[in-house]
């Protein structure tokens, strides 16, 4: 990636080259409605106020609905890969499992050729826990694509990753 700044169509991004902090436009030039920053905090919270207060009529969290989402794909995490796979703080991932074991939602153990390393596995519980809470979730996430074609959803997954490929920090 490059220092400079690609340029938008409308603007947004200007190209600055080192020059004089008055080529970039203000934020009220920008406009919160154009500033895709906002438009993702808004949408992210809105998403899991809705997802949080629909699963607690099956006595769930978002942490431990993201949680089994990701072990019925992919079952053998370490709880570093976990937490960032489901974004959860690895503090607040590690008080969730502990819950989510005693449930029997989850099982920890070593692995096989590194025994110092935990790893994160589903258990049949946990599947029939996240195959009951799938369906709304599901249901939630097809509205919130309500009049929006394949095409345009295929462009706006590919547009972000592109972006969290320019903020990540780590490799998944």
């Amino acid at each position: 990636m490059t220092s400079e700044r690609a340029r938008f169509q409308r603007g947004v991004l200007v190209r600055t080259d080192g020059e004089a902090e008055a080529a970039i436009p203000s934020m009220g030039e920008i406009g919160l409605q154009q500033f895709a920053p906002y438009l993702l905090n808004r949408i992210s919270a809105r998403w899991n106020a809705n997802m949080a207060e629909a699963l607690r009529a099956h006595d769930m969290t978002t942490t431990k609905m993201r949680i089994l989402a990701v072990l019925s794909i992919s079952s053998g995490l370490t709880v570093n890969e976990l937490s960032v796979f489901a974004v959860t703080e690895q503090s607040t991932m590690s008080r969730t499992l502990d819950g989510m074991e005693e449930q029997g939602f989850i099982r920890r153990q070593p692995r096989p050729d590194d025994m110092r390393v935990r790893e994160v596995h589903i258990t049949e519980a946990g599947r029939s826990a996240f195959a009951r809470v799938w369906p709304m979730v599901y249901e939630m996430f097809v509205r919130m694509f309500e009049g929006i074609d394949d095409d345009e959803y295929q462009a706006f997954a590919k547009t972000l990753h592109k972006v969290l490929a320019n903020i990540r920090r780590h490799d998944i």
